[in-house]
């Protein structure tokens, strides 16, 4: 995240740039930290002619910063990379709803947010990531660890690494599961999986997928596109660390795979709200959900765009059934989730 000194500095400057009537600008608040979304930037640029201004930061940074700068605040659009801040941004009044016949033909109802009173859409999702498992091949049968409820089961017990379970993916997992199998259930589970751990819970999800290979775990929590990402590097150890490990998708005989949603919204106090409804449009197009799927390895939301990704393609066939509880809920449970985490000790 950006020093508050740098933060505070770029969001000067973008609302002296959002003042000029001549020149079409649209100032961007991204938690999304990838240098292979410049080209996605760029391509609208040169598409529209609309000049994007950025400030990165992590989502809860950017979430505060709103608050903070209320009507003052120079942010045309939102981009967050977690489920369950892009609905906390919702609740507390963040974002205007959109109303696009382009967006709601295109985003599939359960990744974006329900329409408000006046008929607009709070936020849209525009790509997920598969919260799945990885395994041993060698020391991990595939059916001991193809629901998230086995990652608990004593046959898994010293086998597990995951990373701390505060941060927002395990979070917005764990708030699913609170929605599938109810709080008493879910602790137990929980529980479970403090019990199997191989290791206090620690790095990120590249960090567990490299345990697994390694022989410190034998089962491990990531989002796909950790993985797909090493599986698709032009470094050869990288490469080979991926393909020690097995992947499963859990649960596709119930309620289906976790995924986290990535989204954008347009902010509520945005100076330049046609531009920034353009520009989510634009996420929604072909174009860049290829991108997504391409450029960062994310799964494409938008209906009948084809996924042409060889990493995602290799891991699934291509498909695979996902989860569709209602984003809410899963905000909704993450103050419950804390609490467990706090009494069975996950940190």
């Amino acid at each position: 995240m950006l020093k508050k000194t740098a933060f505070a500095l770029a969001a000067t400057l973008l609302a002296a740039t959002g003042a000029s009537a001549q020149e079409q600008v649209l100032n961007l608040y991204s938690a999304r930290h990838y240098t292979t979304d410049e080209a996605l930037y760029a391509n609208f640029t040169k598409a529209t002619g609309i000049k994007i201004n950025r400030v990165d930061a992590d989502d809860a940074g950017i979430l505060a910063r709103l608050k903070a700068e209320g009507t003052a605040s120079p942010a045309d659009v939102i981009l967050l990379v977690d489920a369950a801040r892009l609905w906390r941004g919702e609740i507390e009044g963040l974002f205007q709803p959109v109303k696009s016949k382009v967006l709601d033909d295109a985003i599939p109802a359960q990744l974006r947010a329900k329409a408000a009173a006046d008929g607009g859409t709070p936020w849209f999702g525009f790509s997920t990531r598969a919260r799945v498992i990885v395994y041993d091949k060698i020391k991990v049968q595939r059916e001991d660890v193809d629901t998230y409820e086995k990652l608990a089961d004593p046959k898994n017990k010293g086998k597990l690494c995951i990373r701390s379970g505060s941060h927002p993916y395990n979070l917005s997992l764990f708030g699913a599961v609170t929605e599938h199998l109810g709080p008493v259930k879910t602790e137990a589970w929980l529980k479970g999986l403090v019990d199997n751990m191989a290791r206090s819970p620690k790095g990120g999800d590249t960090d567990q997928i490299k345990g697994v290979a390694s022989g410190e775990c034998g089962i491990g929590v990531t989002n796909t596109y950790y993985l797909a990402r090493m599986l698709r590097s032009t470094n050869p150890q990288e490469r080979a660390v991926a393909e020690r490990v097995g992947v499963v998708f859990p649960n596709q005989s119930s309620w289906g795979t976790h995924v986290n949603v990535a989204g954008g919204a347009v902010a509520r106090h945005a100076k330049n709200p046609a531009n920034a409804v353009k520009f989510l449009e634009y996420l929604a197009s072909p174009a860049a959900q290829e991108h997504f799927a391409n450029g960062n390895n994310e799964w494409p939301v938008a209906k009948d765009v084809k996924l042409s990704n060889p990493a995602l393609q290799a891991m699934t066939g291509g498909s695979f059934k996902s989860e569709t509880i209602p984003i809410s809920a899963v905000g909704m449970n993450q103050i419950k989730v804390q609490q467990m985490l706090d009494r069975v000790g996950f940190k």
